[in-house]
């Protein structure tokens, strides 16, 4: 993946193939998605569905959330 893709252009075949399994590998070791795109040249849609499918489990967004951790919830019970 070391080459950058020409924005637009279409991928199919071996070609899609490999760069979908290039890009499960570095999502699978913890790259985010925006970083993957900027690599490939590619937008974030794009890797989102390459990643898709391929069958990867998604990380969630992260960041903080509202209201009562599952741990506070708990121990107020």
């Amino acid at each position: 993946m070391a080459e950058t893709l020409k924005k637009g252009s279409r991928v199919t075949g071996a070609a899609r193939e490999k760069l979908a399994a290039d890009l499960k590998k570095k999502y699978d070791s913890g790259e985010s998605i925006r970083a993957l795109a900027e690599a490939t040249g590619r937008s974030y849609g794009f890797v989102h569905r390459m990643l898709s499918e391929s069958g990867v489990n998604l990380r969630g967004r992260g960041g903080a959330t509202r209201g009562k951790g599952k741990a506070a919830a708990a121990s107020d019970s």
